[in-house]
């Protein structure tokens, strides 16, 4: 038997918001540990990796491991029925068929549930090898946000230089090019989430196709920053840690020249 309660339906609202627009199905793999999820998008292009800790539950109960194999856009049809406080339980059998989702409002006078049928996607693992990085940004996650939004006005491919100074995003187009450049925090009073740092073991660059990074950056409210970890020959790493409960991240391959 599974069971996990989430205080807050709007949460997994969040994790699905970019998944959805990468992937149509995934498997959940649900064990006694946490619930996980590995999804590659249809071009082989980015990798999706999210971790949920048991920790993070308000209740969780998972007896011995099973693969619920998802609709995203079911999931995310279903979750748009639950206010923003309703608390989300979630259940199913141990060879099950169905995935049950109850969601409840925080005085107890509204219950809906949704049984979601489950399908067969077999089991694909992947293999993420520890690396090590040239450079690791951390940054607000509305900051990239708003630099990825700016710069796919202008381009379909951001270059992104960073070394100990500074990170260098550029991209250009028909009526020109555009660069945005981000600096360490050298405010000691800065909150952490407000504050820039860059860890580099030497300087590095790479290129991205613009219309993914946009993609993960809808994953901004789950986080008040996120991390990149760029190394030659590898793909780069956009994390989401997503407090007391885990992180999403995402794998892109860089584009050739």
């Amino acid at each position: 038997m599974f069971e996990a309660k989430l205080i807050q339906a709007s949460l997994l609202k969040k994790i699905l918001e970019p998944i959805k627009d990468l992937v149509e199905s995934a498997n959940f793999d649900c064990s006694p540990s946490g619930i996980s999820l590995q999804a590659m998008d249809s071009a082989h292009v980015t990798l999706i990796n999210l971790l949920l800790r048991t920790d993070g539950f308000e209740t969780y109960n998972c007896e011995r491991s099973l693969s619920l194999g998802l609709s995203i856009n079911a999931l995310s049809k279903a979750l748009k029925c639950a206010g923003n406080d309703d608390t989300l339980t979630m259940k199913a059998r141990d060879e099950p068929d169905t995935l049950s989702l109850y969601f409840e409002s925080p005085k107890n006078d509204r219950v809906c549930d949704f049984e979601i049928k489950l399908l067969d996607l077999g089991n694909d693992q992947y293999t993420i090898r520890d690396t090590e990085y040239a450079a690791v940004i951390k940054m607000p996650s509305s900051e990239l946000q708003r630099i990825c939004r700016d710069l796919s006005t202008l381009g379909e491919v951001v270059t992104i230089c960073a070394n100990k100074e500074g990170v260098k995003f550029s991209t250009s187009g028909d009526v020109g090019s555009f660069n945005i450049t981000v600096r360490p925090t050298t405010d000691s009073s800065a909150k952490s989430e407000d504050s820039i740092t860059i860890e580099s073991k030497e300087p590095i660059t790479l290129n991205f196709s613009l219309k993914f990074l946009t993609h993960f950056t809808k994953a901004t409210p789950l986080s008040p920053t996120v991390k990149i970890k760029m190394t030659d020959s590898a793909p780069v790493v956009v994390e989401y840690n997503i407090e007391d409960l885990g992180y999403l991240s995402f794998f892109l391959a860089p584009k050739l020249e």
